[in-house]
């Protein structure tokens, strides 16, 4: 038991002393004694190797409370927390609910500090630079909306960033008569520089933002950040990226993107309750963004100013802390190997049959665990319905103006039985008389 606190000790956070303790004692069945068990017979082994192995994985796999009489690739929408944070988020809400006023509001709130915190170290920004929101779509919006825009003045986009995110600036365009220029692209665009290329050929004198995602949803295509921050700063031109997909799906550092704001929603891959996301701001930001929703003059520095909200629960954020650990002790490099490996395992098999093309990278540090495969000559709506009614495979149907797919997202609970399924199937379906499929 003293060597598997040993090792504890180096792969938790700082301050887990005590938790590790208490979980420890909860018996063989607990979701610790699992990561601990599996750690150890990965000691130092590669990431790519470990991704292989099935026996390391199948211990990650059980600390999660599942349906498997339904196969979930569409973990880019929200996915499942494992047992510890969903346990964690109930206890909260049970505690709140003796008395919201005190338990919620005077012991549970305040710790929302703790979360900013780890949050912040993990992500690897400032914690003053850090709010904590309720998905990538809130702190993307408090950026939309907060920056001061003149009518005339322009913003480049894509016509493939989130839709949520391309109406608010739409709305803009009605409300404040500013100007949104939305590039295309090719799927798969393998060539970054030639992403900075396109964007950079859209800029104006009069261009006041550049936004774009991290990767986006659609395919989980990569862009080059820094490249185009830098870029953009020189010309006095702010950043806005959408992570949504990012944080938590392969490795990364704030201080590497060098953007002026960044979104993120951590139900995706951080496995955190539904509702819980992040907003960074350069510091140098904070004071002439505009809060969402308006909060006092004297928090005009303070980065908690995009967090008054109104009444909320504090059991969504705290609960954070638990999917940070959960993270952390899985290990970003080794999480991010097994995504490519689940993605590789399913693109193989159906990459070469006919009608069939892969829209997302395989170029490695390039794809991770999202990728979007289209089907010459079948429906995507129809597609998803097939899967469903004969497999009980749940994707997400991609209708967009240049193309069409299904985006398949697997997780870390994910298994290759499932993924073999689904590989079958699509097969299965490309046999269909194309009247039934189209």
């Amino acid at each position: 038991m003293r060597a598997r606190r040993d090792f504890l000790r180096q792969v938790l956070p700082i301050g887990a002393g005590a938790y590790v303790g208490a979980r420890l004692k909860s018996g063989p069945g607990d979701w610790l004694e699992r990561v601990v068990s599996a750690n150890a017979t990965a000691a130092d082994r590669p990431p790519a190797e470990i991704a292989a192995d099935e026996g390391y994985w199948r211990e990650i796999q059980q600390a999660f409370t599942l349906d498997r009489t339904i196969i979930n690739l569409n973990n880019g929408y929200t996915c499942p927390s494992p047992r510890v944070v969903h346990e964690a988020l109930k206890r909260y809400l049970d505690i709140s609910n003796q008395a919201p006023i005190h338990y919620m509001w005077n012991l549970l709130e305040p710790n929302i500090e703790t979360v900013r915190r780890k949050l912040a170290a993990e992500i690897g920004c400032d914690t003053e630079e850090l709010a904590i929101t309720r998905n990538a779509s809130e702190a993307l919006q408090i950026a939309q909306l907060g920056l001061d825009l003149q009518a005339g003045d322009e913003v480049v986009t894509t016509n493939q960033d989130y839709g949520r995110m391309l109406d608010t600036w739409d709305q803009r365009v009605r409300r404040d008569k500013i100007k949104v220029t939305k590039i295309s692209f090719p799927v798969p665009t393998t060539n970054l520089s030639e992403l900075t290329s396109r964007i950079e050929r859209a800029i104006t004198p009069k261009t006041k933002i550049i936004h774009i995602c991290h990767i986006t949803n659609l395919t989980g295509q990569l862009f080059p950040v820094r490249d185009i921050a830098r870029m953009a700063r020189a010309r006095g031109i702010q950043t806005i990226v959408d992570g949504a997909h990012a944080f938590a799906h392969f490795p990364f550092k704030m201080s590497d993107l060098e953007c002026d704001y960044y979104g993120c929603s951590l139900h995706k891959w951080l496995l955190a309750p539904v509702g819980t996301g992040f907003l960074y701001v350069r510091r140098e930001n904070i004071a002439k963004l505009w809060p969402l929703t308006p909060a006092a003059a004297s928090k005009a520095d303070d980065i908690r100013k995009f967090e008054e909200v109104g009444t909320h629960p504090a059991a969504n954020h705290n609960a954070i802390a638990e999917a940070l650990v959960f993270h952390q002790a899985i290990g970003i490099e080794r999480k991010a190997a097994r995504l490519r490996y689940l993605t590789d395992r399913w693109v193989k098999q159906v990459d070469k049959l006919p009608r069939v093309k892969i829209l997302s990278s395989r170029e490695p540090n390039q794809a991770w665990g999202l990728a979007n495969v289209s089907l010459e000559g079948v429906d995507v709506s129809k597609a998803y319905d097939f899967l469903w009614a004969k497999y009980r495979i749940i994707t997400a149907a991609i209708k967009h103006a240049e193309y069409q797919g299904l985006r398949v997202t697997p997780n870390v609970y994910t298994t290759l039985e499932e993924l073999d399924t689904f590989a079958a199937a699509i097969q299965e379906l490309l046999k269909q008389p194309r009247s039934t499929a189209a």
